[in-house]
């Protein structure tokens, strides 16, 4: 199966099976993939674009990613 069939078999999945792919197939994905810094870098600016257009603010996410941290406990800036 290649990209874009793979994409259009996501795609007509229902919300639910969508969501579901996404949170089970993602992290295993990013693993290797970013491994590879220059697609690290091509990743980011999607995830931006996808949090903005939620309507979630970078310093919420922040504030978020501080909270799920288990390294940032007690440590000051």
């Amino acid at each position: 199966m290649n990209p874009e069939q793979l994409k259009a078999a996501v795609k007509a999945m229902d919300p639910e099976s969508k969501k579901a792919f996404i949170l089970n197939a993602l992290p295993d994905l990013v693993k290797e993939a970013m491994q590879d810094r220059m697609f690290l870098m091509q990743l980011f600016p999607i995830f931006v674009t996808i949090l903005q257009e939620s309507g979630i603010e970078l310093q919420q996410l922040l504030q978020l990613a501080s909270l799920l941290d288990p390294g940032t406990k007690g440590e000051e800036a």
